[in-house]
């Protein structure tokens, strides 16, 4: 078998026919940094983890799933404290550059949204599922990320991770709107830019408008892009 083998090598080799090589190549590794065309999740660990958080992600359509978490002040929030109010929750890491990106050089996504939507009733919070001692976790962290950024609304500490999982976030930053009546009508990206630059089209004030307008969300699901949740595990 061997010589037969050596034989069509050869032969092949006679007639001039170039075979395609096998590349070589070693194992994707996880990135967190801003890719200028693709994002992150293109990589086999973090595929790993979406795939794991998807099974009990909380879905477009579903009863929000209740929380209660600490923000950087030391205060208590309930997501029943906003029965009846539209909610947008963006899962947060102050050193993540998919987040900073919106934030930070002439950049104001965030803040911008909140300022526009608060006043019609639209309450915005960050979580921060971050375990202890990971990039960007911690109430120090946090709490100077939102002084320097000058964010308004509430961060809240989510150390063991146990609400990102319950929503399934696998990024940040990851969206998702909770309608009055408490169910998610928007999971997804912030935009459609997963490169550097901010995108074009705000995915959540898209649907805020929608929403507010009494009208369906067109565009209720996207694919989040960003960094991946430092889980603890």
């Amino acid at each position: 078998m061997k010589t037969s083998k050596l034989s069509l090598v050869a032969l092949v080799a006679a007639a001039g026919i170039i075979l395609p090589a096998v590349a070589m190549s070693s194992p994707d590794q996880p990135s967190d940094k801003p890719a200028a065309t693709a994002p992150s999740d293109s990589k086999k660990n973090d595929k790993k983890q979406d795939n794991k958080a998807t099974e009990s992600a909380a879905k477009v359509g579903s009863v929000a799933p209740p929380f209660t978490l600490t923000d950087t002040d030391g205060k208590q929030v309930n997501l029943s404290d906003f029965t009846g109010k539209i909610v947008v929750i963006q899962w947060f890491n102050p050193g993540c550059p998919f987040v900073k990106k919106h934030y930070e050089n002439g950049a104001n996504t965030f803040n911008d949204l909140n300022k526009k939507y608060s006043d019609k009733g639209v309450v915005f919070i960050a979580i921060n599922s971050g375990a202890a001692g990971k990039e960007g976790a911690g109430k120090d962290a946090n709490a100077s990320a939102k002084k320097d950024w000058k964010i308004d609304y509430s961060i809240l500490l989510d150390e063991s991770g146990k609400v990102g999982k319950l929503y399934g976030a696998t990024r940040t930053p990851e969206m998702f709107i909770v309608n009055k009546d408490g169910t998610i009508a928007y999971h997804g990206a912030i935009d459609d830019d997963p490169s550097k630059n901010v995108g074009k089209t705000n995915y959540v004030a898209k649907a805020l408008d929608e929403i507010l307008a009494g009208k369906p969300v067109t565009t209720s699901q996207t694919k989040p892009y960003g960094c991946t949740v430092k889980y603890g595990s």
